[in-house]
């Protein structure tokens, strides 16, 4: 195996791993559904019936993974959540 095909498959190792972390958005009593999907579109770029859907899961399920990618894509989507009072988190 050359060294240019070993770096190239730890490339793409590293890269499917990055990709396996979630915004997690949980539930709370505080705010409102129309406040959460404000967010959720502003922030997250979900579209209106994406984020109406996500609301609704967190709602009942306490939580929902709201976005997938690397960490570096998420924490500021995380902080934006979080700036607006949300409870969110990145997770595995």
């Amino acid at each position: 195996m050359s060294t240019k095909t070993k770096k190239s498959e730890e490339t793409a190792v590293l890269e499917r791993t990055e990709k396996e972390r979630n915004l997690v958005l949980f539930n709370d009593d505080v705010h409102t559904f129309d406040y959460v999907i404000d967010a959720l579109i502003e922030i997250c770029s979900h579209d209106s019936v994406q984020a109406e859907q996500c609301t609704y899961i967190v709602h009942y399920k306490g939580k929902c993974a709201v976005k997938n990618g690397s960490y570096e894509e998420l924490k500021p989507q995380c902080s934006g959540l979080l700036d607006k009072g949300l409870s969110a988190e990145i997770s595995n």
